[in-house]
Parts: structure tokens; sequence; C-alpha cells
């Protein structure tokens, strides 16, 4: 992955609203992530999959970012 990719995912998330993310269970989450990112920034098959594993393996991250959001 692109560290330009990155960087949009990242905006991305912080630009989500803080229920969505909250509310959804871990699996339900990464596949909200994944295809939401996907319909915002078209990617090729194998950015898709290096997202999905890079979203699982932050998974706890994202959380604890979105939930210190004001």
């Amino acid at each position: 992955m692109t560290p330009s990719l990155l960087r949009q995912f990242w905006y991305f998330v912080e630009q989500t609203q803080v229920g969505i993310l909250l509310s959804l269970d871990d699996c339900a989450l990464q596949r909200w992530l994944l295809n939401h990112f996907s319909d915002t920034y078209p990617l090729e098959q194998s950015q898709r999959s290096h997202l999905e594993t890079y979203i699982s393996s932050r998974l706890m991250l994202i959380r604890d970012m979105v939930g210190d959001r004001p």
C-alpha cells in the first residue's frame, strides 16, 4: 500500500461519524470501512486485499481513535 492510500484511509476514518464506527462489531466494522472507503477511492483488487489485512490489524487503534473523539 502506498503512503498516499494510507493517508486517504486515515482521513476517511477521521471523517466518518463516531456512531457508525462504534456501533459495529469487528467483522462488520472491517467490512463497512473497506466497502465505503473503496466506494470513495476506487481500488484495484490487490490494493483492496492489502487494505483489508491492514484494517484487520488496526481495528483496536481505529476504535481507540474513534473513542477519543468528542
